[in-house]
């Protein structure tokens, strides 16, 4: 380091500070929910290279600290003074735009005629054109069904906009006046940074501000080397799933190694399953990259939480992930869902390093979050409103010594919850319920958190719902060290009248006035047997409405009367051979539908047909997945009694799947 530790630390602090008021600038002068209310927003300073060097702690979308500006800012020939650059194209910003609704902006500071860092924010734009309102479907297969793409280019060129750039915007989206109003929040929170950085340089000298972005940078990757050391050095494997891909109803294996080595980790993603032809891809362009290296920003900080939280916590970290898989597709894969697929990561992450360190990582988190939007058809302006009614999430695992965090998790990002008076003011929606689901966490000695219930009518004449990144209805958040998984999500129309209707994942759901949505998020994973649970704990839980009497009982062997628990009845029943059983053993309860599927397709065998299937011609690579598992899984249709036959003999699916392996690879 070129600074003297103290004048650092001043400095981190300032330019930490910058940042976080450059995203207060950016919220209060915001025009959408997404923006107001939810968060969905970052900002930061970046180096001249593009790597974050000041990022806020507590305001906006925690986990981009990760992602590289430095081929946008590359992309554009002359920067000036005045200039701001934008984009939102996952392929030709290499992954800095992750999906197309979000817009990030660039703007060089100036010192005199230097260049003396970035100021860079990005908004989730309400909708950019696409097939669908909002722009974002799962069952898009292609980039050009997504909406309006922007490679790096200037949105201001000397101070003065881009006018034919904002002409083609506008042209090509429903709600051109949310987004501009978006994009001249960012534009001030820009500003904002940009004083704020003249006003360092003034009092600190430019000598000290350019030291300080590469001091702090190197601060963060000495710290962040020291905790990744904690990890004992060796090879830890973990595997994790999504249901399907929308479009075809066989699962998605995520898959990762971790190799530690006194301080540096690698992550390897071989044995993923190929990209698929739905928006579930996430764009990294085969780098390390922010969707993939969330998960650590909570275990660096979680266990040294003084670590500047800058791109230096990262440099300890390789990342090594095959070119087309879902974790990096080949252009023009769709992507506009890749959260879903980047909170599964997170779940990958977290199971891999709770191999190394059981003792300090959690269970699985309830491993969804779903923006749920709803798109009004407003007839008499003859437009759509678009916006966000929740952004719903699961609880968070438990781990040892405590309970998960009850109907919240922050795992990827901080989004916020949107007010109901809000809500209802701005577009046609009745919220009738909006709290935690009851016996949603997972059991354990330590509880996993609950996940969030939401209840809501139409109020407008008709419109769409569309639920981004639903997840876990089959395979479900695995508790860990004896612990219970969480409850499965669940979305319903019209519950408990005649119309009921059980709808699974959504891509767009046609609605009119009177309609009622049900959405029910999974809990996190337990920790530990539930039959070692404090009785007093769990009579907490059922005098908060986090567990019934009945999961009391049959969970946890607490016996309840009316008078409170009955501590005699209790230690009897947890005596009780039947009660024994419903304390697991394994160090990971993955559920029954993940245990049946690797039960007939175990150990390396997936692993070897997505490696056949990778070596293919990519345009072939999902027909052929397609074949192999109808051939293997004949009459698999998703559905919970189609998806019991096909697995119920495990014998005789690995024969057929070994038997079709063969068949494949005689084929390339």
């Amino acid at each position: 380091m070129k600074l003297d530790p103290v004048l650092l630390e001043i400095l981190n602090n300032k330019v930490t500070a910058v940042s976080e008021e450059m995203g207060h600038a950016l919220q209060r002068t915001g025009r959408t929910l997404y923006v107001k209310e939810t968060a969905d927003f970052g900002t930061a300073l970046s180096d001249l290279d593009g790597h974050f060097f000041a990022y806020p702690r507590a305001i906006g979308v925690s986990g981009f600290i990760d992602l590289d500006c430095g081929p946008t800012i590359r992309a554009v020939e002359t920067i000036e003074p005045g200039d701001v650059l934008i984009t939102n194209h996952p392929y030709a910003s290499e992954g800095l735009a992750t999906h197309g609704p979000d817009a990030h902006l660039l703007k060089p500071y100036f010192h005199k005629d230097e260049i003396v860092c970035f100021g860079w924010t990005f908004v989730h734009l309400s909708d950019i054109g696409g097939r669908v309102p909002s722009s974002i479907s799962p069952t898009s297969h292609e980039l050009y069904q997504e909406g309006f793409f922007i490679p790096p280019m200037k949105l201001l060129k000397g101070g003065k906009w881009n006018e034919d750039l904002l002409t083609l915007l506008r042209t090509n989206c429903r709600t051109p006046h949310e987004n501009m109003g978006d994009l001249k929040a960012m534009l001030a929170a820009l500003n904002v940074g940009e004083r704020r950085v003249a006003a360092i340089i003034e009092r600190h000298g430019i000598e000290a501000f350019r030291a300080a972005r590469g001091d702090l940078i190197d601060y963060a990757a000495a710290k962040a080397r020291d905790v990744l050391r904690r990890i004992p050095d060796g090879r830890y494997h973990f595997v994790d799933y999504l249901d399907d891909d929308l479009v075809s109803p066989y699962p998605v294996r995520l898959e990762v190694t971790l190799t530690a080595a006194d301080g540096e980790i690698t992550l390897d993603f071989s044995g993923t399953d190929p990209q698929v032809e739905a928006a579930f891809n996430v764009p990294t362009l085969g780098k390390r990259h922010a969707w993939l290296t969330v998960r650590l920003i909570a275990f660096i900080m979680t266990m040294d939480p003084t670590t500047p939280m800058n791109s230096g916590m990262f440099a300890p970290v390789t990342v090594r992930v095959p070119r087309g898989t879902i974790l990096n597709p080949e252009p023009p894969a769709a992507v506009g869902v890749r959260h879903a697929t980047a909170v599964r990561v997170n779940d990958l992450i977290n199971g891999v390093l709770g191999q190394a360190l059981p003792e300090v990582m959690p269970a699985a988190n309830g491993g969804a979050m779903v923006p749920i939007v709803f798109a009004e058809d407003d007839h008499v302006a003859g437009e759509t409103r678009v916006a966000v009614v929740q952004p719903m999430v699961g609880g968070t695992g438990a781990r040892q010594g405590c309970d998960g965090v009850d109907g919240r998790d922050s795992s990827i990002s901080n989004l916020a919850n949107n007010p109901i008076e809000t809500i209802e003011h701005s577009i046609g929606v009745r919220i009738l319920d909006y709290g935690v689901r009851p016996d949603s966490g997972g059991p354990g000695q330590w509880r996993g958190g609950v996940g969030v219930r939401l209840v809501f009518e139409i109020l407008a004449e008709s419109g769409q719902i569309l639920g981004r990144g639903m997840e876990r209805f089959r395979f479900r958040p695995w508790g860990t060290q004896g612990g219970r998984h969480g409850a499965p999500m669940r979305v319903i129309l019209n519950e408990g009248c005649d119309r009921e209707q059980e709808l699974g994942r959504l891509d767009v759901l046609p609605v009119q006035a009177g309609d009622v949505l049900t959405v029910l998020m999974p809990g996190g994973g337990g920790y530990g047997d539930p039959l070692r649970r404090d009785p007093e704990a769990v009579l907490r839980d059922v005098r908060d409405g986090f567990v019934s009497p009945a999961s009391a009982a049959a969970d946890y062997g607490v016996v309840l009367t009316s008078g409170g628990l009955d501590l005699g009845a209790t230690e009897a029943r947890r005596r009780a051979p039947t009660t024994q059983a419903k304390g697991n053993g394994a160090s990971l309860d993955t559920g029954p539908a993940r245990a049946a599927w690797e039960a007939a397709l175990p150990g390396q065998l997936v692993p070897d047909v997505n490696a056949a299937l990778l070596r293919t011609p990519q345009a072939a690579r999902q027909r052929r997945r397609r074949e192999f598992y109808r051939t293997v899984l004949p009459g698999l249709d998703g559905s919970g009694e189609a998806w019991n036959r096909a697995l119920h003999d495990p014998d005789l699916v690995r024969s057929r799947a070994e038997e079709a392996l063969q068949a494949l690879l005689a084929r390339r």
